[in-house]
């Protein structure tokens, strides 16, 4: 991929390029195009992270930890995206590139660790575009049960595939007003709780009421102390599903215009926005719902399960819940749409460290990849499981693989942050002198590692207390696969770790 420096030193048709895009020379293709501006990156990272995952994951979570264990959950959660947006934000503003993290686990670790990190992180991608379109489909069925959801997920699909193929800043334009309908409707439901918390609601001041009256914390398995912990210790992994997403900025440094700038300014923005809107919604929504409601137990089956719209049924506001229901559609497909965007970039990192076809990382002339795009959107197609007998089945042992890929992923970008470090260090390039340096190194990267580490292994504690085999492969299925990809291509490439002296850190460097 040539620099702008290097263009400028040949009088060639590549001289005559914008400074925002680059050239591909073997094919004589356009590549990315770096046409997207902090913004861009905040609301696409905000885009892909609010989905359904908060606004109907959170009521089982609420359902299973109680209010104060599961803003707790959030909170600590919190805290780890905190140590990996930080160490991405800082790779990300020094070196640009497609694909992000997946590139830097190839040229700073192992480029098995790459190989493996990229194709699991693709996938949860991927199977999460299916899930929002289901996601959509249910949402609609709030107001129509008798509705088959399969028209929805069809007709979303081709119009989020469609949208994907337009130029990025056309695509960026149109994630910024799609993301902004759900900050706006996260902001009025903070109002709105207040409100009605402070006594405008049919039930009067309700205070701290559910906090009492039936608790702060859920019990879960077993009872007492014990049972209030494993509550909260599973709600870790729903908070992180929900999180997932809030590394995108990183994936979209590749396409963004003054990257030195604009990364750092996204990465601080979008950590603080997303906690913010997280932790507020959590909060209310456990001041409006008591933890035993029983539709908080529906999970994502059915909208009628978001927090949000049980909180405005139980005020007795009669046209709220409608409202709630139709931005939560936009989130759902604002969320498909940056999923789609995120698997395909990721795509084009792979094939950038030949970890993937080279024809994905393919552009047409407005820097499309279209071959990444296309093959990121048919996985989308596999919504279709859900409408048949044991279909369901299937799909909920290819969604454990993406609630726990999260992790893998953020594990791999603190060991990438870790050997960034290791390597300045040797060098003797000081962090001072980077376009943005992280805080509270080394010591906050090791401690998302850690805890991601941690979470990772112990995901699934719950079948050793209570065992099922299946629920101990469905939680670990997503560890086996990482595994087998790495080992995988460890054995057929023969791949060895890189060497601190080896590492390039000029390549892909945008000055």
């Amino acid at each position: 991929m040539d620099t702008i420096n290097e263009a400028e030193k040949t009088p060639s048709k590549e001289a005559s390029l914008p400074s925002n895009e680059q050239k591909d020379v073997e094919t004589g293709e356009d590549q990315l195009h770096r046409g997207m501006h902090s913004y861009h990156l905040q609301f696409i990272a905000i885009g892909g992270t609010i989905g359904t995952g908060m606004f109907l994951g959170s009521g089982n979570a609420l359902a299973t930890a109680g209010p104060a264990g599961c803003l707790i959950a959030f909170l600590f959660v919190g805290l780890i995206v905190f140590s990996i947006m930080t160490s991405l934000g800082e790779l990300a503003s020094y070196i640009p590139v497609a694909g992000s993290f997946t590139v830097y686990a190839s040229r700073f670790v192992d480029r098995s660790l790459g190989f493996a990190m990229g194709w699991i992180y693709w996938f949860s991608w991927s199977i999460t575009f299916a899930l929002e379109l289901v996601g959509s489909g249910l949402i609609i069925q709030y107001w129509d049960a008798s509705l088959n959801i399969g028209i929805f997920i069809a007709i979303f699909w081709a119009v989020f595939t469609a949208v994907n193929f337009l130029p990025i800043r056309y695509f960026g334009a149109f994630e910024m007003w799609f993301s902004s309908i759900k900050v706006v409707t996260i902001v009025g439901f903070i109002i709105f709780g207040i409100c009605i918390d402070a006594g405008a609601g049919q039930n009067g001041y309700l205070g701290f009421h559910t906090w009492v009256t039936p608790g702060a914390f859920a019990e879960s398995i077993t009872t007492g102390a014990s049972g209030k912990f494993i509550g909260f210790w599973s709600v870790l992994v729903t908070a992180g599903f929900a999180y997932q997403g809030a590394e995108l900025v990183g994936v979209g440094a590749g396409e963004t215009h003054d990257p030195a700038k604009n990364v750092p300014k996204a990465v601080r923005f979008t950590f603080w926005a997303i906690v913010s809107l997280f932790v507020g919604t959590i909060f209310f929504s456990g001041l409006l719902v008591p933890y035993d409601n029983p539709n908080l137990s529906i999970g994502t089956t059915d909208a009628s399960a978001s927090p949000l719209v049980i909180a405005a049924n139980l005020a007795g506001v009669p046209v709220l819940p409608h409202i709630i229901n139709g931005v939560l559609l936009t989130a759902v497909l604002s969320a498909a749409n940056s999923n789609v965007y995120s698997g395909s970039r990721i795509l084009v990192g792979l094939a950038t460290e030949n970890n993937a076809p080279a024809f994905l990382a393919r552009t047409n002339q407005h820097g499309t990849p279209y071959y990444a795009v296309a093959l990121t959107s048919v996985m989308g197609l596999l919504a279709f499981l859900n409408l048949s007998e044991n279909g369901g089945n299937v799909f909920d042992w290819l969604l454990n693989i993406t609630a726990i890929a999260g992790f893998i992923t953020w594990t791999c970008i603190s060991i990438c942050h870790l050997r960034f470090m290791k390597t300045l260090k040797a060098r003797g390039i000081s962090r001072q002198d980077l376009p943005y340096s992280a805080p509270l190194q080394p010591y906050l990267t090791w401690f998302g590692l850690f805890f991601c580490i941690l979470i990772i292994l112990t995901n699934g504690f719950t079948v050793f207390i209570k065992w099922n085999t299946g629920n101990f492969f469905a939680a670990y299925v997503s560890i086996i696969l990482f595994v087998v990809l790495f080992v995988g291509h460890k054995l057929i490439y023969r791949t060895k770790p890189v060497k601190v002296a080896d590492i390039d850190l000029d390549r892909d460097r945008v000055n």
